[in-house]
């Protein structure tokens, strides 16, 4: 007997949950080492061996760098700021890009506008993959223990984006 309880129903696809109304995370296209939902919205790539695209290894470094101490382990939440791991799983890409750019405030909690710090605006989309990997159960609480190489095309981005030539 299914038991439809208030929470989103799961759909299980290609061993990955999806909530519904969610964006189905899959990886359809890759462009210089981005990979890219039907939607044309970054998302990760996870191979049978547990290597992970670059952009999702970035996400884990830069993540843990600069959102856990609010936003707790691995997007799990904390007492101080809510679980992005469930966010994620209907937040769109571009809700996403605003939200960490110019903040929010939602009663007493402040999310700060983070679109001026460099070693956060500079990997938005590492960040987004890494947390819609997390909310897709595609990777687990852990430093992934095999990546991908860096894409050229990332490198010469990250230069540019930090006024590197």
């Amino acid at each position: 007997m299914i038991w439809l309880m208030g929470a989103a129903i799961l759909v299980v696809s290609g061993g990955i949950a999806i909530a519904e109304g969610a964006v189905d995370p899959a990886a359809v296209k890759s462009e210089n080492g981005k990979y890219l939902d039907k939607d044309g919205n970054p998302t990760f790539k996870i191979g049978s061996d547990g290597t992970v695209d670059w952009y999702t290894y970035s996400g884990y470094r830069r993540y843990h760098s600069e959102c856990h101490v609010c936003h707790g382990p691995d997007g799990m939440g904390s007492t101080y700021a809510p679980g992005l791991t469930s966010s994620l799983k209907t937040m769109s890409y571009e809700d996403f890009m605003r939200v960490v750019a110019a903040g929010r405030q939602n009663g007493n909690s402040v999310m700060p506008a983070l679109g001026d710090n460099p070693n956060v605006a500079c990997y938005m989309d590492d960040l987004y993959v890494y947390l819609r990997a997390r909310a897709s159960d595609a990777v687990g609480r852990a430093r992934p223990a095999k990546k991908e190489d860096k894409p050229k095309a990332y490198t010469e981005a990250e230069n540019s984006c930090m006024g590197k030539r």
